[in-house]
């Protein structure tokens, strides 16, 4: 990866994670909390408040509230096909004990030049859907009728009522220097279908810049597929050389791009980007010349919001199968992040379902190697 090489004073390494669970499941990647009742394929795991665990971007929502009128405070852009369900399970930005009203916006990025929208069937038309938000927005105004609807619905009048969003997912307003930048200048050999997921590396700056507080992506070759289907994805138990030459550089490109656009742009400082997946793998090379499941260790890439960089933090055994040094559990990240966007993880409660307070992060705390 000799382009995210080049930019390693802009990162932080954490080569020691822990807490992880041999389980297919992003939601200790979106939530923090390992704990979650049973979904498709993945087991029960007891301890989750009534309503499970929200995402970061519910727990934005809540404890901020949006950046803009029209713009959700969270924002999902992962493929919301069936085995995009299967392979991640949890979505990554649940409302859980918060409620519908904090789940993140759901966008599906169907191609480069469409884009469909949970309640909006068809983006194609740009020109069409944003006279008839204009229309909407005059007549709304006129006749009063924003007065009087509880939160849910106004976020969902203010998000109909404005072209933001429609704007922001307008990737035909990107010009050519910045579709490079992002490798969307070009083809590539290893692609499935003829399609890439570096779109949604775009896609997340430009939703940002527009005011959403929270984006999360999930990466691969496209499409997602199981291995029944032939395609592993990153879970690489067989052929682990030749697939990782034709994923790593795909994420290199998208990674490394988004960290120079948001820099070139004087946002890196401001907007924390984090990197990293549901376990890691077995530190020996199985019969089949793949790595197979491996909760013990994990790492992470970090990057802006303020964050101290151009470090490696904790190390593993010389076998890479335990923590050596400096265990971080994610929960860590976590607090670290929040304290960086300003929420105090020492004293903020939510309550879930039931009327029980909960931390957001439990008894952990933010990391002083990532913020002081």
């Amino acid at each position: 990866m000799p382009r995210l090489a080049k930019k390693m004073d802009k990162l932080a390494v954490i080569r020691s994670l822990t807490g992880f669970r041999d389980d297919h499941n992003t939601h200790w990647c979106s939530t923090g909390w390992e704990s979650h009742p049973r979904m498709d394929s993945s087991p029960l795991i007891p301890g989750f408040p009534d309503g499970d665990w929200p995402s970061m971007g519910a727990v934005l929502s809540k404890a901020l509230g949006p950046r803009v009128p029209g713009m959700p405070s969270s924002i999902d852009l992962t493929p919301k096909d069936a085995d995009a369900k299967f392979i991640l399970r949890t979505p990554p930005t649940q409302g859980g004990y918060l409620g519908v009203a904090h789940a993140g916006f759901e966008v599906q990025t169907v191609d480069r030049r469409n884009i469909t929208i949970n309640g909006v069937e068809k983006m194609g038309d740009r020109r069409s859907l944003l006279s008839a938000f204009d229309s909407f927005r005059r007549q709304s105004d006129a006749s009063g009728v924003a007065s009087g609807i509880d939160s849910f619905q106004k976020q969902a009048f203010e998000l109909l009522t404005s072209s933001r969003l429609a704007r922001a997912l307008d990737l035909s307003q990107e010009d050519e220097l910045s579709r490079k930048c992002y490798g969307l200048d070009r083809s590539y050999p290893h692609e499935k279908e003829g399609k890439t997921l570096l779109d949604q590396f775009l896609l997340a700056r430009r939703v940002i810049e527009a005011g959403a507080r929270c984006v999360t992506l999930a990466f691969s070759r496209h499409p997602f597929g199981r291995v029944l289907r032939g395609d592993h994805n990153w879970d690489w138990h067989k052929d682990l050389f030749p697939e990782a030459r034709k994923t790593l550089p795909l994420l290199d490109i998208g990674l490394a791009g988004l960290i120079e656009d948001l820099d070139q742009r004087g946002l890196l400082k401001d907007v924390a980007v984090v990197v990293w997946g549901e376990f890691g793998r077995t530190p020996r090379i199985n019969a089949a010349g793949g790595r197979d499941h491996w909760p013990r260790v994990c790492s992470a890439l970090v990057a802006g919001g303020g964050m101290r960089v151009g470090q490696v933090i904790g190390s593993s055994n010389r076998l890479g199968e335990e923590p050596r040094t400096r265990p971080v559990h994610f929960r860590e990240v976590f607090a670290s992040l929040y304290q960086r966007l300003g929420i105090d993880v020492g004293t903020t409660q939510f309550n879930d379902m039931t009327g029980r307070p909960h931390d957001i992060v439990g008894s952990d705390r933010a990391m002083p190697e990532l913020v002081g």
